[in-house]
């Protein structure tokens, strides 16, 4: 049920005003003062808050500024003594609606029908979005696995505040995908989300492209250039490749994330400039650190909220998931209506993808290319047995075996061969040792039901 909190010192009107939203279907509170008011917000959180502009110690509009970080909790601000200028100042500062004393009762309950269907649409956005989880789905990340699940949960957390994110991963796990889901579910989703590699720009020039500089600083600058930080000032700033960024340069970086200003190349003047920061990096943060490619303190600085992406090995069977997502738009986009063929699930969770999630989207797309209406995936090699088994054992199948009886039984006769080393069993059959583990629990599971 809603909740809705008056401001107001007349209690006669409060009490009135109290009746009819209750009946309206809002549980509701009563403050005479902003500091009660503060008080009762804290304790619970309203969808509606109605104050009235002047108060025994303050003005209502104070209220606005409280609550300008919570979306959920709407704002309509009353006043005996309406004026134009008091409207336009409390609808400029978010306000939903202005209403004058005495209330005109028809239009109150218009604007409560609109907060509670807001809060029913915010709701069932909500769970909308908790079922595309599920199915894998979380801005542009696609992936439905636990591991994914548990960076879902991560980005949920840190996207609505303002803290610096830290994204480790491999190359190709999708880092610059989790910067644009941060920006996205963050209150500057409005403004611009701008990625820079630091490994990609000469160093002569990585410090124009972040700070920008002035007309005639160097040789070839013949205007003035508003750098990626000035430009992303009110947005997010993805900084890929943290340590390949030169070290003089994390000088000044740090100085400009600890003061909030920058100075173009070639300029004297400090310029405000906080854009959100999330950097990324495939290697190992601390091994940077000791390798002295990455300043301490400046990791330390970036480092307050860490999230690290798990390679496409260690996903389950976000794979098929993925690339069944990479043929669809291929599709859409060449107006085909190409499949992949009976044998695809097999081969894509018998490769490790040492490229992760890049190399399984290009590997798609060169099928797709040559594929005439069946897009066939390549499986992986055949790896050299090692020297404690002998490869000299042989299994054989009826013809009409399912696949998957033909997989369980090949990865149960190689565990066996292996004399259970389960390690060595997944290096033989090209899989990952979770992969093989996740197997071996769904035959385990297929024993018990036929057994019960």
């Amino acid at each position: 049920m809603p909740h809705a909190l008056i401001v107001d010192d007349e209690p006669d009107f409060a009490e009135s005003l109290k009746g009819l939203i209750e009946t309206e279907g809002f549980t509701v509170e009563i403050a005479g003062t902003l500091a009660e008011a503060r008080t009762l917000l804290a304790a619970a959180p309203a969808s509606l808050l109605i104050a009235d502009l002047r108060l025994p110690d303050g003005s209502g509009l104070e209220l606005l500024r409280d609550v300008e970080a919570d979306t959920a909790c709407d704002i309509v601000m009353v006043s005996g003594e309406a004026t134009v200028d008091s409207a336009v100042q409390a609808l400029r500062h978010g306000a939903l609606d202005y209403l004058t004393k005495p209330i005109d009762r028809p239009r109150l309950k218009s604007v409560l029908t609109n907060v509670r269907r807001a809060r029913e649409l915010k709701e069932e956005i909500g769970s909308l979005r908790q079922e595309l989880r599920k199915l894998g789905r979380c801005g542009p990340l696609i992936g439905a696995s636990s591991a994914m699940q548990t960076v879902y949960d991560l980005i949920a957390k840190v996207a609505p505040t303002e803290a610096s994110v830290f994204v480790t991963g491999e190359s190709g796990t999708g880092k610059e995908l989790v910067a644009e889901t941060i920006h996205l579910a963050s209150r500057r989703r409005k403004q611009p989300f701008l990625p820079i590699n630091c490994g990609a720009l000469p160093p002569s020039l990585i410090e124009s492209e972040l700070f920008g500089h002035e007309k005639g600083s160097f040789t070839g600058a013949s205007g003035l250039r508003r750098g990626y930080f000035e430009t992303a000032s009110e947005g997010t700033l993805f900084l890929d490749e943290i340590t390949e960024m030169p070290i003089e340069l994390q000088v000044k970086l740090l100085r400009v994330l600890e003061s909030g200003t920058i100075q173009r190349v070639g300029g004297t003047e400090s310029i405000r400039a906080q854009p959100r920061i999330v950097a990324a990096t495939n290697r190992s943060p601390e091994a940077a650190v000791k390798d002295g490619k990455l300043r301490e303190d400046l990791y330390y600085r970036l480092n307050v909220f860490p999230i690290e992406l798990p390679p496409l090995r260690e996903r389950d069977d976000d794979v098929v998931l993925l690339a069944e997502c990479f043929l669809a738009d291929l599709n859409a986009t060449e107006k085909t209506a190409k499949r992949f063929d009976a044998n695809h699930r097999a081969r894509l969770l018998g490769r490790l993808w040492p490229g992760n999630v890049r190399e399984l989207r290009n590997e798609v797309q060169r099928a797709f290319i040559l594929a005439e209406d069946f897009v066939e995936i390549p499986g992986a090699a055949q790896p050299a047995l090692p020297a404690s088994v002998s490869g000299d054992a042989t299994q054989s199948f009826r013809v009409g075996t399912s696949l998957a009886e033909i997989e369980r039984q090949v990865i149960l006769a190689t565990l066996e061969e292996c004399g259970g080393d389960k390690r060595k069993a997944a290096s033989i059959l090209g899989i990952s040792l979770k992969t093989l583990y996740n197997r071996l629990n769904v035959y385990v599971g297929v024993e018990r039901t036929t057994s019960a």
